[in-house]
């Protein structure tokens, strides 16, 4: 499978979900197309109904796999980075934590979901937030500039997950944090699996193993990296020969 074909569908399908074309709700193979089921889902990965309820309301897709900003530890005054920022749940909530005098940036490759954030960013008032269209891989940042990145079950998207986390540290002012939340793997896929778009798109294929995950990070030049968080993925239509095989964890490291 080539890289760019992987990106084009996942783009394609997360443009749909912004438009609401296409009714799954959840990274992972959710069903729901409604308001209630989407905000299910945000409680299942860890958002608490205040949390929820203090955002825009379309700005909750259900999508992801934790809640990052939950243990980031975000102070007033810092500048956060969302990568993969989607309708900007993760982004509105980190505003909230920085204050007015703290910034945040949201980063997708979807025009869709960029737009879908920027009208929640207009109709929710918020000032200290920005959005951009760009990719992770190829950061539309300078270096040294973000306090904080944050990540919620979208960096197993990319094929080139080195190249992701390479750019992350170059934009990570020095003595910096990363807070992800993703999806890793215990056990081999099914090649079937592996080589699926629809796969890729819903966050499985593209997840590595959980050690080589961690490699990455620290190949990258983080140290300090740190499972925060881990537990089995599951979800009502997973493939039965996933089980097992998925963790969802929420890592920290420092540059």
């Amino acid at each position: 499978m080539k890289e760019k074909e992987i990106k084009e569908f996942v783009k394609d399908r997360y443009g749909k979900i912004a438009t609401k074309e296409d009714s799954h709700c959840s990274c992972c193979g959710g069903t729901g197309d409604l308001v209630e089921e989407a905000q299910k889902q945000a409680k299942a990965m860890g958002y608490s109904e205040e949390e929820i309820k203090s955002i825009p309301e379309d700005a909750v897709f259900g999508l992801g796999c934790g809640n990052p900003t939950a243990l980031a530890e975000l102070k007033k005054g810092e500048t956060v980075l969302d990568l993969g920022s989607g309708g900007g749940i993760d982004v509105f909530l980190a505003a909230q934590k920085v204050g007015e005098k703290g910034k945040v940036i949201g980063v997708d490759m979807t025009q869709e979901m960029v737009e879908t954030a920027v009208k929640n960013a207009e109709e929710g008032g918020y000032k200290n937030v920005e959005f951009k269209l760009g990719e992770i891989e190829d950061l539309p940042l300078q270096d040294n500039t973000i306090d904080v990145i944050i990540s919620n079950c979208v960096i197993n998207l990319t094929p080139n997950k080195s190249v992701a986390y390479g750019e992350a540290f170059r934009v990570l002012k020095p003595g910096g944090r990363i807070l992800v939340s993703d999806l890793v793997t215990d056990g081999k896929i099914p090649d079937e699996i592996r080589e699926s778009f629809q796969a890729w798109s819903e966050c499985i294929a593209g997840a590595m193993d959980k050690q080589d995950y961690l490699d990455t990070i620290k190949e990258a030049g983080f140290k300090d990296v740190e499972i925060l968080k881990a537990h089995y993925f599951t979800e009502p239509n997973m493939d039965p020969r996933l089980a097992g095989k998925i963790i969802s964890i929420q890592v920290k490291a420092l540059k």
